[in-house]
């Protein structure tokens, strides 16, 4: 029998299934998947519908909720939900440098990474389908960022057992390469950058004290890893989230302390970044992060770090630039670099498996072009117009290749919608589905 705990609100109860590792080969090597599910107290044998979440990232677990909070409140009006650690997350069989040791040299690495992508996601989710519902069961989604991608590819891949599927924030270019992401996600992030200094006009000096003496010192974080200026820039992945540009100018506000050698940046200012800038928590976030939009039949040179060869196309975020003249400092978004692998304790064990992923050509599709194109199943989508992290022009050319797809275009929200909205998106797109809205 599940583990069952109860929260104020609601029952919980654990679940872990047994999945191939490589799905083409069901007989092969095994790893585990976890899931929660989450249901209204007073209901749990109540015959509610199910909805799978799938979380955004990659390389991040399912929510860990206390009660109904945010926007669970809405689903379990409607629906008995799932919280799946997508393979390699929360407690699934875990991947990050303290277990992939394990596979051996840095090609059975990457050759065991490449199998952590939205089509094995969305595989997993089909055998837990089944398990828990039955063969002949159906149920509902809602992908949140990277999990909207996922739900894409499980349109392409599995669409039978779909009744209708919820997306904030997430509706993927099908036919567009890395390159393309970030030609276009450079000047949205530059954009916020523009937004922030607005806002924060004092910040522009802080930020270019900062990266001066950080180009003239090794700084170390608390954790022993340099703080580059680079890493420094890293920052402005805050800058997509609906708080985040009062975040970061509250990490801003006091860097420096005097020391008998002089000003340095204080021990507060270095955790607080250190907390911003390591991916300790989520390594697979870097390491497949360009792959999760490698596609063979789109560009078969793989992605070769196609941030770091973009950001050249960019120069206002060269911050040496900006610093022999008098512009501000640029931070950057939600972009992996290399480098990352040479300072990050997490990545650096990972260093070569990751180039080699980079450098992988043949990733199979992830998005059925076709099978799309004849698409049944009901999609409700929030875009978000000014969205840092997921092209609007790209979500909304989606929506209007996939038939079904209903689309919410606001500017009232960031990407973290979803979570601080306190259940409004949720409840606009449920809307939308009963033909409320």
């Amino acid at each position: 029998m599940p583990a069952t705990l109860r929260h104020p609100g609601t029952v919980l109860r654990d679940h872990v299934f047994a999945v191939p590792l490589d799905h083409d080969r069901p007989d092969g090597e095994q790893i585990e998947v976890y899931a929660r599910e989450v249901v209204a107290a007073g209901h749990e044998d109540d015959r509610l519908p199910w909805l799978l979440f799938l979380q955004g990232g990659p390389g991040s677990g399912g929510p860990r909720p206390v009660g109904r909070s945010d926007w669970l409140e809405v689903a379990l009006r409607h629906y008995r939900v799932l919280l799946l650690d997508q393979r390699g997350t929360g407690r699934s069989t875990p991947a990050n440098r303290q277990t992939l040791a394990a596979r051996g040299t840095p090609e059975q690495q990457a050759a065991y990474l490449a199998h952590f992508r939205a089509d094995a996601i969305v595989r997993d989710a089909e055998l837990v389908r089944e398990r828990l519902l039955g063969e002949d069961g159906c149920w509902s989604t809602l992908g949140q960022s990277f999990g909207g991608f996922c739900t894409l590819a499980y349109l392409s891949l599995a669409p039978g057992h779909l009744r209708e599927a919820f997306v904030t924030g997430g509706l993927p270019g099908l036919r567009v390469s890395a390159d393309e992401v970030y030609r276009a996600a450079y000047p949205r992030v530059a954009a916020k950058n523009a937004a922030h200094y607005e806002r924060y006009a004092q910040d522009v000096g802080t930020v270019r004290r900062i990266a001066e003496h950080l180009a003239e010192h090794d700084v170390r974080l608390p954790d022993g890893s340099r703080l580059t200026v680079e890493r420094f820039q890293f920052l402005g992945m805050l800058l997509g989230q609906g708080s985040g540009s009062h975040t970061l100018h509250y990490l801003l506000e006091d860097p420096f302390v005097r020391t008998p050698q002089g000003p340095r940046l204080s021990d507060t200012f270095l955790e607080g970044v250190r907390a911003q800038v390591s991916l300790a928590a989520n390594p697979l976030f870097a390491a497949l992060h360009e792959p999760i939009y490698a596609q063979r039949s789109v560009s078969g040179e793989g992605t070769r770090w196609a941030a770091q060869r973009v950001r050249g196309e960019f120069p206002a975020f060269d911050a040496a630039r900006a610093l022999e003249g008098d512009g501000p400092v640029l931070f950057t978004g939600e972009m992996i670099y290399p480098w990352m692998f040479d300072l990050d304790p997490a990545l650096v064990p990972l260093r070569e498996a990751a180039h080699l992923l980079a450098e992988r050509g043949d990733w199979p599709d992830l998005y059925d072009t076709e099978r799309l194109a004849a698409n049944e199943v009901p999609v409700y989508a929030a875009v978000y117009h000014d969205d840092m992290y997921v092209d609007r022009d790209h979500s909304l050319a989606t929506a209007r290749a996939v038939p079904g797809v209903r689309t919410w275009i606001t500017n009232e929200w960031e990407h973290d919608a979803l979570r601080v909205s306190r259940g409004a998106v949720l409840e606009r797109l449920i809307g939308m589905a009963r033909g409320e809205v």
